[in-house]
């Protein structure tokens, strides 16, 4: 086995090993915030405080990256997976909300180092290979989505009460992700591309192409949190059994990460903008699908939907990130992006329990409609305007 092989394959266990927890934490978060929060409006609150940890860390922890190496940033970033492990299942063990929500919070930073491992692949991929190395590490995620809702149906109730033992299963996984990340090698920047600093942010923010990889990544990210988040509580107001509602997001998770053993084949086979807009248009398909109706498969096909959406949407626009920046620049740009798209969904998840608990299932999907919009609009006329700048040529 290669190299390149090798430590894609590694990266692609540790992205198993932190979907795991995602998962779980998709699956429970949501409902321990139900039992615990003094109003229902803030059940979905420490899934936001989730995201908000990956929001305020995610530039932090690329810049870190950047100055003690690849590698050791990711293993250090496993220790906030632990530690916000330990808080949630405290928090549950002693019936704090508030606790709850800020050790929801410190996991998040282990969550906002773990999305630099689809970046750490390019750093190891030839240009010819960046794409489908992309994909198939985010291809691990399809274990986490097995693994993580099956492991907190067995954990559940295993302690009381009820969720702790679920919260503290997590600690395993993100020791686990620390053992694998010692045997991965990753080249690290030389002392010049440390030194230097490239162009301003804004500059390379203005770039079309960067907007569009923002945009369909934010979005696409949004979009599929908003609906995700809410789809438990969704479920469980409809009168479906936790088995179910565990059962939908696991699958939602597998549709997410499974085209990723052949998204990246794709994308060389087609173009990442159609590859893209294809993706906006499976978004499409998920709102309609779940204003048809509320039964179990209703929600399956369209968390299955979204969750294929997704993959194409985020796949996509890391691969065309990849594009806008130089070495020197890549820790801000990685950053900037990451920051934005955890910033959508903060924004997304906290409005997700208001919306559901308040206006109901049709609500929320009728509110995710005008974002898909945006996003599709966005490639179609990035592609358009890049076809006819060729045409010209």
């Amino acid at each position: 086995m290669n190299s390149t092989a090798r430590n894609v394959g590694l990266l692609a266990v540790c992205q198993a090993l932190l979907l795991t927890n995602n998962s779980t934490l998709i699956a429970i978060n949501g409902l321990a915030g139900r039992s615990l929060a003094p109003i229902p409006a803030l059940a979905t609150l420490p899934v936001t405080g989730w995201v908000a940890g990956g929001a305020l860390a995610t530039m932090l922890a690329s810049l870190h990256m950047k100055r003690v190496g690849r590698k050791r940033g990711l293993e250090m970033g496993t220790l906030w997976g632990i530690a916000g492990a330990l808080l949630c299942g405290g928090a549950v063990w002693a019936q704090s909300f508030w606790l709850l929500c800020f050790g929801a919070l410190v996991f998040g930073v282990y969550n906002a180092y773990g999305q630099y491992y689809r970046f750490a692949a390019a750093d190891v991929a030839g240009a010819s290979f960046k794409s489908t190395a992309i994909s198939l590490v985010l291809a691990g995620g399809l274990v986490g989505g097995i693994l993580g809702p099956t492991t907190s149906r067995f954990t559940i109730n295993l302690m009381q009460p009820k969720f702790v033992a679920a919260y503290l299963a997590l600690i395993a996984f993100a020791v686990a992700t620390m053992a694998v990340l010692h045997f991965v090698r990753i080249p690290p920047l030389d002392d010049k591309a440390k030194a230097a600093s490239g162009r301003p942010l804004r500059t390379i923010a203005a770039q079309p192409k960067f907007i569009v990889a923002v945009l369909s990544g934010a979005i696409g990210y949004g979009v599929m949190n908003f609906l995700m988040t809410s789809t438990p509580i969704a479920m469980d107001v409809c009168g479906h059994p936790y088995g179910d509602a565990a059962f939908v997001i696991s699958s939602h998770v597998i549709a997410m990460f499974a085209p990723s053993f052949v998204t990246g084949r794709v994308i060389r086979r087609f173009g990442v903008l159609p590859v893209m807009f294809t993706g906006a248009l499976l978004n499409f398909a998920a709102i309609g699908i779940a204003l048809s109706g509320v039964a179990v498969t209703q929600f399956w096909w369209s968390l299955v939907c979204l969750g294929v959406g997704w993959n194409f949407l985020y796949i996509g626009g890391t691969t065309l990130l990849t594009e806008t920046y130089r070495p020197e620049e890549m820790a801000k740009a990685q950053g900037a992006n990451d920051q934005i798209i955890f910033l959508m969904m903060v924004v997304s998840s906290f409005t997700s329990g208001m919306t559901v608990t308040t206006a109901g299932w049709a609500q929320v999907n009728l509110v995710a409609l005008p974002l898909v919009a945006v996003v599709a609009v966005a490639i179609a006329w990035f592609g358009l305007s890049r076809h006819s700048r060729r045409v010209a040529a």
